[in-house]
Formats: structure tokens, C-alpha cells, sequence
């Protein structure tokens, strides 16, 4: 999963990533993962 904004997930992003932008990231949001399978949350900033 990453947290990047849209633009800057359709810049670049990992192979296979989902999108999750952190300003929407609530339960709603992860309450669709699968429990049995790791999650690694992924962001970048270049500050």
C-alpha cells in the first residue's frame, strides 16, 4: 500500500501498489485488506 498523493503515485510508484493517499487513509479505507497477508505501508518525501 502506498500512501503517496495521486500525482505523485502516477508518477512512480512499486510494482503491484496499491494507492491509499494518506489524507484518506481511515478504517474504511483498510477494512478491505486481507488479515492473513501482510501489509507494508510505503511513502516518500523528498523534504
Amino acid at each position: 500500500m502506498e500512501v503517496l498523493s495521486e500525482a505523485e503515485y502516477d508518477e512512480e510508484h512499486l510494482p503491484g501498489a496499491v494507492n491509499v493517499p494518506l489524507r484518506l487513509l481511515d478504517q474504511a479505507a483498510i477494512g478491505g485488506l486481507d488479515r492473513s497477508r501482510p501489509v507494508i505501508v510505503y511513502c516518500w518525501d523528498g523534504l
